[in-house]
């Protein structure tokens, strides 16, 4: 792995490119799980005619995006916090909350449990089971939290739970009934309840936006996915005005740009494009799913994403797989070092029709002829 990759990322395609020697457009990356049919084109038009605002610096506050924000979710523009990419915010998370053991639901994002590395802090896993699927185990939470604190033995205490809703890289999803839920009794224990909704646009029976959030929660948001800017590096935090103070008061200055604002203003307001997103989701999703699931001997897990999680056939490694298929130009995660998973689990992106086509046939023959 190159010195800046983790387990649990995806989308390196400048490294994936230098080291095959190929243009960056003659790839196909599946690695990352971007909004197939790309940018709104009215974030597009946006972002061509920002150019004007190079020669000033950001606007710190965002206050245009978190306007808009506030618009599109019926809160106050107080609510919420813009940073660089749901990144930035996860990672500011543990020192701004005082977090010092995380409670977290997996298999999951990497970054999680590395933020916490960063800022000193540890994590415990509760994990979900295959046979189920890799659904969350919501209902366990609380039993969790109980037998931690009953063998503590001087460890420190649980102080947070952190739900990754849909997850990834399995792409379930729990209902946001059960989700609120969860976080109402998290907070009475006095803890906090983070949950990362950085899919949940495909998946709006899984938000808990519609409603006011309970106390001591805060809810990720991104303009990655679904939006389709990762280059520009946008995402957003939710909770009470207080809450959100208090993070943004640590918060690097001028962390987002002024191009990335206005473009996820325009892409936030485009309406137009996030229901034809949805629309060919729900139908390339379903068609992929079904191929995949006719390779012999691969299982695929059910998905509320723009991703799914795949098992390779038994007897092949996924490791074998991802390099087979990198060498033809086609990008895959590897999730074999996902705490939880197995070492036969990929995860792939549902992209375009056309090169979603070229990945079937392409794993199709690899697979026959034994994953090398």
């Amino acid at each position: 792995m190159g010195i800046m990759t983790r387990i649990g990322h995806g989308g390196d395609v400048y490294a994936a490119a230098r080291e095959l020697g190929r243009d960056l457009h003659r790839l196909l990356d599946f690695s990352a799980s971007i909004n197939p049919l790309g940018p709104s084109p009215a974030a597009v038009r946006t972002l061509r005619t920002a150019e004007v605002l190079l020669g000033h610096y950001p606007d710190p506050a965002c206050w245009a995006l978190r306007q808009a924000l506030a618009a599109y979710w019926k809160r106050p523009s107080e609510e919420f916090l813009v940073g660089n990419g749901s990144t930035e915010l996860i990672h500011l998370l543990p020192r701004t909350l005082g977090i010092r053991h995380l409670l977290l639901i997996g298999p999951t994002f990497s970054e999680y449990a590395e933020a916490m590395t960063r800022a000193g802090g540890r994590v415990t896993m509760l994990m979900a089971d295959r046979a189920d699927g890799y659904r969350p185990p919501l209902e366990s939470v609380l039993a969790a939290l109980q037998k931690r604190r009953q063998s503590a033995s001087g460890a420190s205490p649980i102080d947070a739970v952190l739900l990754c809703n849909p997850n990834s890289p399995t792409g379930r999803a729990c209902e946001a009934a059960a989700v609120r839920k969860c976080a109402r009794l998290v907070a009475r224990r006095g803890l906090w309840c983070i949950v990362d909704e950085t899919f949940a646009e495909y998946a709006d029976h899984a938000s808990i936006l519609s409603e006011p959030l309970p106390p001591r929660t805060v809810v990720l948001r991104s303009f990655t996915k679904f939006y389709g800017l990762p280059g520009l590096r946008v995402g957003y935090a939710t909770a009470k005005p207080a809450v959100i103070a208090r993070i943004a008061a640590q918060q690097p200055p001028w962390s987002v740009n002024m191009l990335a604002q206005r473009t996820a203003v325009a892409a936030l307001k485009d309406v137009r494009h996030a229901g034809r997103s949805l629309r060919f989701m729900e139908r390339e999703r379903t068609r992929v799913q079904k191929a995949l699931t006719r390779l012999p001997g691969c299982t695929v897990f059910p998905s509320a994403a723009n991703f799914l999680l795949i098992e390779v056939p038994v007897g092949q490694k996924a490791t074998a797989v991802v390099a087979a298929l990198r060498r033809q130009g086609l990008l895959i995660r590897d999730c074999s070092q996902v705490p939880g998973l197995n070492d036969r689990s990929v995860r792939v992106a549902v992209r375009p029709r056309a090169d979603n086509d070229r990945l079937l046939r392409t794993l199709s023959v690899l697979l026959h002829k034994g994953g090398a």
